[in-house]
């Protein structure tokens, strides 16, 4: 930590992307009620989190980190928490398959409520209000009342990311996750005929869990089998709700964020002297950095000294996000940056923010054929440039919804308003989800041949 920060430090510098509250006063009541409740997750926690991370940076992990794009009030429920986190279990099960290392699982849930906007308002038939910033701020419903920023909003959110890190922690330790489970529902999804392809690898999954069974290991015997670690993420895009769940480490003596095991900060909130970076720089917790087309060298070399001095592994998440067709065009650079400097990073593809397009019918969408692009691109660079494709970052949910087109069901931009319930952005659904881990375990297979021959040579 910096001798010269303190929790509320980026108070004094420029900040962007928050909102100005009508009532300071009622802003400060719940600043002060969020001050005196218990921090979401724990130091212990994090510390865990931040050597897993400090693996997959080395190669020898592998990061998935995946939910909504913004988390919403009215959607909130045990089955909508359950499905989500069926689906990363699925992914990470085929994904561990064809890494052959371990996945480091990273949920955007339990704070992920804030969204950062391109535009301050928005306009329906010459009606212009300010706009929905998510629902931790202000109410997506399109009217006067509803925009204007309620700080106690916050306490809402703060609740229902308590309920959702129970369910959680419950979900992660009390047989839920248990292997086979999981499998099942794997081959349940490689039944279908469009997902016959990926049937040959859900069969080379089984061969191993029965191998382990007959060898006397399995879910039954084997916390290793029947549990896992979970951890939670959001962008800190709102500093005052950060700020009021910052805390003091008994143990260590620094401070944490205690919002949520892994904080980032957005592609639109980068400044090296702005608030964002400034509040992330003191907190102990691993930090994400989203680097898209107009981050520069310049700007990396400077954050990754002001977030991570002591060039600590682990610490510094580079999520990249550029487009299909593009990453060519901006990550070389950086990874030479990173290479210059020596720095130790994890480094993360973000495939959707990249690819967002409206539809014909009017929808925001994404299409499965671009985001898988993206992760292709970023793997081949790597390859190219002999470092570590440490991990991927999808907006996804466990729920059947029609909002990015493609995919084993095939969804059209005619399906899009069948099931479009985000509140944001497009999210893959539970089915093009596990796909896309199907076919990054591809990838990743591919690649750890080409290093074993490589040291075969």
């Amino acid at each position: 930590m910096s001798i010269d920060w303190n929790k509320a430090s980026w108070r004094s510098l420029p900040r962007i992307q928050m909102p100005d509250y009508p009532s300071k006063s009622e802003l400060a009541e719940v600043e002060r009620t969020l001050s005196k409740y218990p921090p979401l997750v724990f130091a212990g926690e994090t510390r865990t989190l931040k050597k897993q991370l400090e693996a997959v940076s080395k190669g020898e992990a592998f990061l998935l980190q995946g939910g909504d794009c913004a988390e919403s009030f009215n959607e909130f429920s045990a089955d909508s928490i359950r499905d989500t986190f069926k689906v990363m279990l699925q992914m990470a099960m085929v994904l561990t398959y064809g890494a052959k290392v371990p996945v480091v699982k990273i949920g955007r849930i339990a704070g992920q409520f804030a969204k950062p906007r391109s535009a301050p308002t928005e306009k329906i038939n010459e009606v212009e209000l300010p706009i929905y910033r998510g629902d931790i701020i202000n109410g997506l419903e399109f009217n006067k009342e509803s925009r204007v920023p309620d700080p106690k909003r916050m306490l809402q959110a703060y609740t229902q990311s308590a309920a959702s890190l129970n369910l959680l922690r419950a979900f992660s330790k009390g047989g839920f996750a248990d292997i086979n489970h999981v499998h099942s529902w794997t081959l349940g999804f490689t039944d279908e005929e469009r997902a016959s392809r990926y049937r040959d690898m859900a069969s080379r999954i089984q061969d191993s869990i029965d191998f382990m069974s007959a060898a006397g290991v399995s879910g039954s015997n084997s916390s290793e089998l029947n549990s896992v670690d979970f951890y939670t993420s959001h962008e800190a895009l709102l500093l005052e709700y950060e700020e009021a769940l910052a805390r003091i480490d008994s143990t260590t003596g620094l401070p944490l964020a205690g919002s949520g095991h892994m904080i980032w900060i957005g592609d639109r909130t980068r400044q090296p002297s702005g608030a964002h970076v400034e509040f992330a720089k003191g907190v102990q917790n691993p930090i994400g950095l989203k680097c898209g087309p107009s981050t520069t060298v310049e700007d990396l070399k400077l954050l990754l000294s002001i977030l991570n001095p002591q060039n600590e592994g682990g610490r510094v998440t580079l999520i990249a996000r550029f487009g299909a067709g593009k990453v060519q065009d901006y990550l070389p650079k950086l990874i030479k940056c990173v290479k210059e400097e020596g720095a130790k990073v994890v480094w993360c593809c973000d495939p959707m923010h990249g690819n967002t397009i409206k539809s014909i019918s009017g929808y925001k969408t994404r299409t499965f054929d671009s985001v898988l692009k993206e992760v292709k691109e970023f793997f081949e660079i790597h390859r190219l440039e002999n470092t570590v494709p440490g991990g991927v970052h999808f907006e996804m949910t466990g729920q059947d919804v029609t909002e990015c087109t493609g995919g084993v069901r095939d969804i059209t931009d005619e399906d899009l308003s069948d099931r479009y319930h985000t509140a944001c952005d497009p999210r893959l659904n539970a089915s093009q989800a596990l796909e896309l881990a199907f076919l990054v375990s591809e990838e990743l297979a591919r690649l750890k041949s080409n290093q074993l021959n490589a040291e075969k040579v």
